[in-house]
């Protein structure tokens, strides 16, 4: 029987998954998913976190907007340690986390390919990136690293 990975930041339980992550890359059930790439949305920051989503909508966004060639991919994957909240989109910017968005130092463990998601049309997915374009140009936001 499979043990389910339920991770605990003080007190509170976030999320019991399932979790996902988008990206383009062509990688395997088994291979581990860490920090340390370019931001998909201020490419001059390294990222110390991996973020992950429980909307796999939401990563299947973030494959359409990562950056490189290839064709979009959305991973099931478990947290091998601790997480939280993603303060880029938690309460920053959205009242309590209703994008179901988190991150975590810990490795991330490749469990999963889902194929079947909400894939963005590419008028959509330049609209995406539109917005993200103005949001670096004239924000003042910074990404929390």
């Amino acid at each position: 029987m499979k043990k389910k990975l339920i991770v605990f930041m003080g007190t509170n339980v976030l999320d019991n998954g399932p979790f996902y992550h988008g990206i383009k890359a062509d990688l395997q059930v088994g291979d581990l998913l860490t920090a340390g790439f370019q931001s998909n949305y201020k490419p001059q920051i390294m990222m110390n976190h991996i973020y992950f989503t429980a909307l796999a909508n939401g990563a299947g966004l973030a494959a359409a907007l990562a950056k490189g060639e290839g064709r979009e991919r959305v991973y099931i994957v478990e947290p091998t340690g601790s997480f939280e909240n993603d303060p880029n989109v938690t309460d920053k910017k959205f009242p309590g986390n209703p994008t179901r968005s988190y991150r975590s130092q810990a490795l991330l463990k490749i469990v999963g390919k889902l194929t079947d998601w909400v894939k963005q049309t590419p008028e959509e997915r330049q609209k995406w990136r539109e917005k993200l374009a103005i949001i670096e140009a004239y924000s003042r936001a910074e990404i929390i690293n």
